[in-house]
């Protein structure tokens, strides 16, 4: 998992509250087990006007001009503006796959759904609960003000204005530590290697039997 400890970067502002997984990335678009080829079709029903099938280039589609990733200035934003509730739906961890590959590392909202919070966190995406106030007052900075971008400081929990405001934000302290380091749950396995090849030893020298190959036995 790519390690998070602090960004500067783009903003791109979408206004629209309870944004579930399906509207993030459709139901259409999971037929792979990959992690990657999502990324392509994020908000894939309100970038483009026709219908996508995994595997298609955006160049190749029609693309709505008046939704928000479309605009110019917005190409290349790093961290996502989001309203209320954002993630919820079902638990596709697709969805976080879709917004990294796009080039999201972080969402800012003012709440999230659980299993997408979950989700973010296996995966290096920071989701950041600031107060509505908070998070309204930027999605206006942002629109009026083209190149507008923020500073993240997971280390320190918080969000960076150029302006020098901060803005402070809670992680839970194991998933700060995590995604500081780059630990999803298999990396924190690999943590304890030693110790799980120790108990795995142990264990075979007390219950050799369950480790002998025993012969098939037809009926």
């Amino acid at each position: 998992m790519q390690a998070f400890t602090s960004i500067t970067g783009l903003v791109a502002p979408l206004e629209r509250a309870n944004v579930d997984t399906d509207q993030i990335i459709p139901k259409q678009f999971l037929k792979s087990i990959k992690r990657t080829g999502f990324g392509a079709h994020l908000f894939d029903a309100w970038r483009f006007f026709d219908a996508g099938i995994l595997g298609m280039v955006p160049e190749a589609r029609r693309a709505n001009p008046d939704f928000v990733l479309n605009e110019p200035r917005y190409a290349g934003a790093r961290i996502l503006l989001a309203n209320d509730n954002f993630g919820c739906g079902s638990s596709r961890e697709h969805a976080v796959w879709a917004l990294m590959e796009y080039g999201f590392r972080s969402v800012i909202a003012p709440s999230f759904a659980d299993i997408f919070t979950s989700n973010c966190f296996k995966n290096g995406l920071l989701p950041v609960v600031l107060p509505q106030p908070s998070v309204e007052a930027l999605m206006r900075e942002c629109k009026r003000s083209p190149g507008f971008s923020l500073s993240i400081d997971l280390d320190a929990c918080e969000v960076q204005h150029a302006d020098g405001r901060r803005f402070q934000f809670q992680v839970k302290a194991s998933d700060r530590q995590r995604l500081l380091q780059g630990l999803d749950e298999i990396g924190l396995s690999l943590e304890h290697e030693s110790e799980i090849k120790s108990f795995e030893a142990r264990h075979k020298s007390r219950f050799p039997w369950l480790f002998e190959n025993q012969p098939c036995r037809s009926k």
